[in-house]
């Protein structure tokens, strides 16, 4: 064994994902227009959505119940549908195409091209995130601000050097990174792209609306416990956190909880079956 290739062993321990197969799927996301165009379409509308939002916010008599920093992060409501397809497809179209066949020929471990996937998917997303949550941010103070909904007249500061708004803008950048995440390991798990997103979208989705027949207060509850979407977007929340049925951070694991569910199925599937 060469000193190189020595020293390449020595600085990547057995379980760690190697550097050649992260640098092979984040060429894939970078080369391949879709992935790309899309995450910047999600940030776009995330912003587009939360200024029609903000435009549209009135309050004559300066007494309204508005939470300006949820208010402004709207859009995420369909952004992270645009998400979900990012990640969906960089898995299953794969599988579509039969690429699988020789990515899983040059990489084993299957174990760990779905771990270079997440990482490099979830990084990419959380990036176009954090652009989309601070020029929504941007936007929403701006006109909400300029139709008097400001801290003199009893609102939130619109601001991230208040504790609050920085915790939902970093939350709601973690919030589409977890959606990505769930995605990937459905895809990974069923492998076709429409049944794919057609799970990911109606578990994101369907929740609040079965959720909305149940009568029982108990019962919603537990429900909005729960579900992915509801619980996972009191992150955006900074007024009346003590209405709320789990504090913003609680509500953003039980998100984690299921794309780590997601990717771990995916995981023992992806182990188990035949490319």
């Amino acid at each position: 064994m060469s000193a190189s290739s020595a020293a390449h062993h020595i600085s990547e321990p057995r379980w760690a994902v190697p550097r050649d197969v992260l640098r092979a799927e984040w060429t894939k996301v970078r080369t391949v227009a879709g992935p790309g165009w899309l995450l910047i379409g999600a940030a776009a509308l995330m912003a587009a959505v939360g200024a029609i939002t903000a435009n549209a916010t009135r309050c004559p008599g300066r007494n309204c119940q508005i939470d300006p920093a949820k208010l402004s992060l709207t859009g995420i409501y369909l952004s992270q549908a645009v998400v979900a397809i990012v990640a969906v497809t960089s898995f299953s179209g794969e599988y579509s195409t039969g690429m699988i066949r020789l990515t899983l020929a040059a990489i084993p471990r299957r174990w760990q091209v779905l771990t270079a996937k997440a990482v490099v998917t979830g990084t990419a997303t959380l990036a176009a995130g954090l652009v989309a949550v601070a020029a929504s941010l941007l936007v929403g103070r701006v006109l909400l601000y300029g139709h008097g909904i400001t801290p003199e007249h009893g609102y939130e500061a619109l601001s991230l050097g208040t504790a609050a708004v920085l915790r939902a803008a970093a939350g709601s950048a973690l919030y589409l990174m977890a959606i990505a995440l769930l995605g990937l390991g459905v895809a990974a798990a069923v492998r076709d792209s429409a049944t794919s997103i057609g799970l990911v979208l109606g578990l994101l989705y369907l929740f609040p609306i079965i959720t909305s027949f149940v009568r029982d207060p108990d019962w919603q509850r537990h429900l909005n416990q729960i579900s992915p979407m509801t619980a996972g977007l009191y992150i955006t929340a900074t007024t009346n956190l003590r209405s709320l049925p789990l504090t913003p951070w609680q509500g953003l694991g039980v998100l984690a909880a299921w794309a780590a569910g997601a990717l771990l199925a995916g995981g023992v599937l992806l182990r188990l079956r035949d490319a």
